[in-house]
């Protein structure tokens, strides 16, 4: 198992508020561990929001004495959660920050995933296949069926989140698990990738370079290339 990560300011923003975390060996009782946050809120908050909720997730992994991967991550999502939605109550200037959150570990096999918001896990093989589900309004409505995919792509509400961490006293993640072959790869990333990079670009240029750094810096790229207007993070890991 080995991985590379790579963020970016993008062309537009003054500040990158996305923040990433990946570790190929084990923290506390995972395998090993990779994070990637989009944070919200006014100056600085968002970058705030995003940092904290990653680090606090670090450390309650390092304290967890569960030994089930989902609980594990489960109880430090919860305790994130809670730290930053109390944060975000007590300190005027950090009032309605909040960050999205994609999380997974790799263990025998098997990938277990948790999401809140629109940052996503891409598995990647010979096709690639979105395992998370966005938590925003627009996907939301192609859910209901009153947009299609390719309405949705543009839609002017499009960077509305349903669910995110730090925004309530409590938060509801989805959860996933998956099986993972060797020379497979994981893609974690935040919007202002998958904005910018359709899906099947992405195959495309993770197919024509041949290692993780490669193939991570080349995503920045073309997103900027695209216009880069969000922060970008991509964090892939091989099987």
């Amino acid at each position: 198992m080995y991985s590379y990560s790579v963020t970016d300011t993008g062309m537009a923003r003054e500040m990158n508020q996305d923040y990433c975390f990946a570790y190929d060996n084990p923290v506390g009782n995972l395998p090993n561990l990779y994070i990637v946050a989009d944070g919200m809120g006014g100056h600085k908050a968002g970058e705030y929001a995003s940092r904290y909720t990653v680090e606090r997730i670090c450390a309650s992994v390092v304290r967890c004495k569960q030994t089930e991967p989902v609980e594990i991550l489960k109880e430090a999502i919860t305790r994130a959660n809670q730290i930053l939605a109390s944060e975000s109550e007590q300190d005027e200037e950090k009032a309605g920050m909040g960050t999205t959150l994609v999380i997974a570990t790799i263990d025998n096999g098997h990938a277990f995933v948790a999401n809140v918001g629109d940052s996503r896990l891409y598995h990647i093989s010979d096709t690639i296949r979105q395992v998370t589900k966005d938590h925003s309004l627009v996907q939301e409505m192609v859910r209901v069926g009153e947009l299609n995919e390719e309405e949705a792509k543009d839609h002017m509400n499009k960077n509305i989140i349903t669910r995110a961490i730090g925004v309530s006293e409590t938060v509801e993640p989805d959860f996933f698990e998956i099986d993972v072959k060797k020379k497979e790869q994981l893609l974690l990333c935040s919007d202002g990738l998958t904005n910018m990079v359709d899906d099947d670009e992405i195959l495309d240029i993770i197919k024509s370079h041949k290692s993780l750094e490669e193939e991570a810096k080349a995503l920045v790229t073309e997103a900027n290339k695209n216009g880069g207007r969000d922060n970008i993070t991509a964090l892939l890991i091989e099987i």
